[in-house]
């Protein structure tokens, strides 16, 4: 985005340029909006408590997606609505330019995933990329930024995952243990732990405290 503003401007584009780099942003939303937002942890972590409930196929993946889209939504509304106040609101009403917008858009963007990157992930970056030592977050390029906020979030992602697994892997356990001592050994243990799973994450109303606990790691 640095690299965009900087081009738009330093030359005087005419309409039809303006048309491209735009559809360019377009372009590459997308992905922005999946590796630069709270969505990889998100999707991440449902996709591990399905797993760990080893419900197959349910939820299935569309409404998973969909889930880690409202709560990203969620989640960024504040971003998001800073950058419409300071960013998209003046450009519409002629007061910046494309350039200062871009600038000014990055800002609220950039806070939240310093927020949530670690030292250890941003100096990895910064070595990587060559670069010297930044003495203040403003001296962050975004495209080191980025990756070292895409590597926290998986590893938080994979964190909250592990919790995730215990208490349903002891369960898992425990079931195997008990068809071992009955001698039902071609029993497959998952079918019978699977009811005790679902009975388990329904009494202690599991959806409530994932989503609580998935918004609130990211104050």
């Amino acid at each position: 985005m640095e690299t965009i503003a900087n081009f738009v401007q330093s030359q005087g584009l005419s309409g039809p340029l303006k048309i491209l780099v735009v559809l360019t942003l377009l372009s590459v939303l997308p992905a922005m909006a999946i590796l630069m937002t709270s969505f990889t942890r998100i999707v991440i972590v449902l996709s591990f408590l399905r797993n760990a409930l080893s419900t197959q196929q349910i939820p299935p993946n569309q409404v998973i997606i969909g889930i880690a889209l409202v709560l990203t939504v969620f989640v960024m509304a504040p971003v998001f609505t800073k950058i419409n106040d300071t960013a998209l609101q003046p450009y519409l009403q002629g007061r910046i330019t494309e350039a200062v917008a871009l600038k000014r858009a990055e800002e609220p963007l950039r806070e939240f995933m310093f927020r949530q990157t670690r030292d250890k992930d941003m100096a990895l970056m910064v070595e990587l990329a060559g670069i010297q030592r930044p003495a203040t977050p403003a001296d962050v390029p975004t495209y080191v930024l980025a990756p070292a906020f895409c590597i926290s979030e998986l590893k938080t992602a994979f964190q909250i995952g592990f919790m995730l697994f215990i208490p349903f892997q002891v369960i898992d356990m425990v079931v195997a243990s008990v068809l071992m001592a009955m001698g039902m050994l071609m029993l497959p243990p998952m079918m019978i732990s699977l009811p005790f799973k679902l009975l388990l994450f329904v009494m202690v109303d599991g959806w409530n405290l994932v989503v609580r606990s998935l918004v609130l790691s990211f104050k």
